[in-house]
């Protein structure tokens, strides 16, 4: 059983606060997700985020096929981190832990994702052509639309 990680850092210079309301409200996941994926919040989006929150989407990540993806929020530490685990959808396993940070200038956010394909052997195979460089382009598309939204940061590195 291969479990792979997907781990990203991005700096904003926004406050706690202006992170923290923008990255916990799931409504704001279909803004910050490229327009090609397809991304339909069906329910779970209507108040803010909370322990045991079911959140119900539809994505269509590959070959225009629409997937059904259900999320539960496991944990949250306010102004802190959150995390989001898969209970239906195309992963066999999807824990996605968002740490958000005050830095000077700003604030870091990191994303640490464990997660493992269906499949088994098929699903590895499809992993370094298919899998890995779609979230890499995903994670990109984010990082490029929270600039746009909020700035690029010009403090230390």
């Amino acid at each position: 059983m291969k479990i792979y990680t997907l781990h990203k850092k991005q700096k904003l210079p926004i406050t706690m606060d202006q992170a923290w309301d923008f990255l916990s409200d799931p409504a704001n996941l279909k803004i910050i997700t490229p327009d090609y994926m397809g991304f339909h919040i069906l329910s779970g989006a209507d108040r803010p985020m909370f322990p045991g929150q079911i959140i119900q989407y539809i994505v269509t990540p590959v070959l225009g096929i629409k997937t059904k993806w259900v999320t539960e929020i496991t944990h949250i530490k306010d102004h802190q981190y959150f995390v989001d685990e898969q209970r239906f959808g195309p992963y066999a396993l999807w824990h996605h832990k968002h740490f958000i940070r005050e830095i000077d200038g700003g604030v870091e956010m990191e994303d640490l994702i464990d997660y493992k394909l269906p499949l088994g052997v098929l699903g590895q195979l499809a992993h370094p052509i298919l899998v890995q460089p779609k979230l890499n382009e995903i994670f990109e598309y984010r990082t490029q639309k929270l600039e746009a939204l909020f700035g690029t940061f010009k403090g230390k590195s």
